[in-house]
């Protein structure tokens, strides 16, 4: 579907009100639940003061020590502090996996656990040592967990319910691989970071959290999120949404909120799952896509959208693409195995601005030649419009 928000008008459609599994095309609802439950500001931590004890609990917020993302007030916050310090884990636990994913992607970096409080971005990074065999670790805590594997070939692997790690012989290459989380390896971390102890409250205090410490810009997260398409801030964005409106870190308290307050008038019924469009559950249609991103239009300047997208040619996920002297297209993709989406904004050669929605399902064709035909036709819309 293309249609131009100027003038209100549908140019192009075809199967717009089919349904398609729409993967990381999904990022587009997490990020407009973002804009409208979040602020300018990520929420770090809910804490409160108790005589000498600082007790803090997590809000969602994926900055923490996150190599991808800038600096997180957190740790100066509680380097300074003079209490002691005490983390209480939320007492209902969002699953790690969201509904529909393929959990034997868990070794894999695009399957990282979601937590009400990461460290480290829930994952560790394996690199090569030039003069050990054993490979080097970030963060350095698991480089004791790693044992060899002599029936590895060239990739760790963790194990699946520990943060146990087998490398082989011949590791070469840097891998990153999601950690196995809970409160005792987040809390682990953070105490080695801060090189001072940090206790884990196991009976819930029944305390008030008064107060609420911000860590970095939103648009930190919606910038790595929807350029590089991180799983992980999209499901971690959720759940930040989640703790403004409820004492619950759950992707599901978001989705229903948007759906009952900002989706309704969507023009088919929406099936979604989860924040970062892993699972295939997830269904919408290309009429769907194009009137949320005249929503999201509506909330952001043109400007600050753009710097946000992929821009075809010069960045993000479509950085090989719809090539030109200036960017033409802003856009989201979306890849899962036999899906491809791509939902975003087009510049005309007249300098108006189209949305457009181009979705595909269930082929079996390399997703490369579809890439391309998309080029083609998005091009012949664009020099002829």
């Amino acid at each position: 579907m293309v249609y131009d928000p100027e003038n209100r008008k549908v140019l192009y459609e075809y199967n717009s009100d089919k349904y398609f599994t729409p993967a990381s095309n999904t990022k587009l609802f997490t990020f407009y639940t973002g804009l409208k439950m979040l602020g300018d500001s990520v929420p770090a931590l809910r804490y409160t003061v108790k005589n000498d004890s600082l007790i803090f609990k997590g809000t969602g917020d994926p900055s923490l020590l996150n190599p991808y993302l800038p600096e997180s007030r957190v740790i100066p916050f509680l380097k300074q502090a003079e209490a002691e310090l005490f983390y209480l884990p939320p007492v209902v636990q969002e699953t790690f996996f969201g509904p529909g994913w393929a959990w034997d992607d868990y070794n894999d970096y695009y399957s990282v656990e979601r937590s009400a409080f990461p460290v480290y971005g829930n994952e560790v990074t394996f690199t090569p040592s030039e003069l050990q065999e054993k490979p080097e670790a970030f963060p350095a805590l698991f480089r004791e967990a790693l044992t060899a594997d002599t029936l590895l070939q060239k990739r760790i692997r963790r194990d699946l319910f520990t943060n146990q790690f087998r490398y082989p012989k011949n590791f070469s290459k840097e891998q990153t691989v999601p950690l196995k989380t809970s409160a005792e390896t987040a809390i682990r971390l953070l105490s080695d970071t801060l090189v001072r102890p940090v206790q884990i409250l196991s009976i819930n205090p029944n305390i008030t959290f008064q107060k609420t410490l911000y860590s970095i810009p939103t648009d930190s997260l919606y910038k790595r999120m929807l350029q590089e398409s991180d799983n992980f801030i999209a499901e971690q964005t959720l759940l930040l949404a989640a703790n403004e409106i409820s004492d619950s870190l759950r992707t599901g308290i978001a989705i229903k909120h948007m759906k009952e307050h900002f989706l309704k008038d969507l023009p088919d019924e929406l099936k979604w799952v989860d924040g970062s469009g892993l699972s295939r559950y997830n269904l919408t249609t290309p009429r769907n896509m194009v009137r949320l991103l005249e929503k999201i239009k509506k909330e952001v300047s043109q400007k600050r959208l753009f710097h946000l997208l992929p821009a075809g040619g010069r960045s993000g996920t479509i950085e090989k693409q719809f090539k030109a002297d200036e960017p033409w297209i802003f856009a989201k993709t979306g890849s899962l195995s036999n899906n491809y989406s791509l939902s975003g904004y087009m510049i005309t050669k007249k300098g108006e601005l189209l949305i457009f929605s181009f979705m595909n399902s269930n082929y079996v064709v390399p997703s490369a030649e579809l890439k391309e035909q998309i080029e083609v036709i998005l091009r012949a819309i664009r020099n002829n419009n």
